[in-house]
Parts: structure tokens; sequence; C-alpha cells
């Protein structure tokens, strides 16, 4: 069996992301979609719980994801796991380069190779930063219908 994880903070998850989950769970007959908690990064605007619940109802449709957190190492996480190829998207040559070296570090200190997906041309502008600022107007378009009813009819 062959095994996918899809990392990221979700902070929230946006349609970018989705895209992402989608595609790498056609290449894979597992697939993994883990909220990494990094201490050393700002303060979440959503907890680990509301961003479990929401990449839960993003990927209600898809059998082959499993949605996890993990506080450690992405390697760390494949590890545990028994391994896996890591998926990540980019959207631009900065997101690619810095993929790029992350991909290269997974590599050489976890022997875990990276699958970069490039954005679709339409989601290109999507990012967790964005959405949040157009939360706080009241505007959930880059997050969906799924997570847009949970965070403001407190539905699940």
């Amino acid at each position: 069996m062959n095994t996918g994880i899809v990392t990221g903070t979700f902070d929230p998850p946006t349609i970018g992301h989705l895209d992402i989950i989608k595609r790498a769970s056609k290449l894979f007959d597992r697939l993994y979609v883990v909220i990494l908690l990094n201490p050393e990064k700002k303060a979440c605007a959503f907890s680990v719980e509301e961003r479990m619940a929401f990449l839960k109802a993003l990927t209600k449709d898809i059998p082959n994801v499993t949605v996890e957190h993990y506080d450690g190492l992405a390697i760390d996480y494949a590890k545990s796991i028994g391994g896996g190829v890591f998926v990540r998207g980019f959207r631009n040559e900065n997101d690619f380069e810095y993929e790029r070296e992350m991909a290269e570090w997974n590599l050489r200190n976890g022997d875990i190779e990276t699958i970069l997906l490039p954005a679709r041309e339409e989601l290109k502008e999507v990012s967790s930063t964005t959405a949040k600022e157009l939360l706080k107007a009241g505007d959930a378009v880059l997050v969906g219908e799924d997570i847009a009813n949970m965070i403001f009819k407190g539905g699940n």
C-alpha cells in the first residue's frame, strides 16, 4: 500500500488545501492529512479541534483520507506510521523554493520523498492568511461552504 502525507497548520484549511488533498488522494491508496503543531509559529486563529473538524468536514467524501494532528516534526510522524511520501502544494516561485528546500531536508534527514504539486491557476492567490482576513470581514469564499457553515452558523 502506498501512503501519502499532506501536512500543514491548516489555519484555516482553504479551497487551495482541499484541491491539493483531492489531487493527492488520487495518487495514493491512503492519504494522511496532518495538522502539525508548531509552538514556534504565531498563535493560530482556530484551535486544533476546530481545524480537525474543518478538515474532516472537507474530506468526508474522500474515503482514503485520514485526518490527524501531530506534535512534532513531519518526518517523525511519517516514521510513526511506517513511512510515506510527503505531498506539498506551491503557488509561486517563493513557495516552490521553500518546499524544495524542505523536500531536500526531509530526504536527507528522514529518507522521505516529497512530491510537489503546483496550485491550479485559479487558486494561486489563495492562502490561509488571506482567508483569515476575509473571514474577519464575514467572507468565507476561500474556505468553502462547509467551513463557512461551521464558522458562521456553528454547524457540523
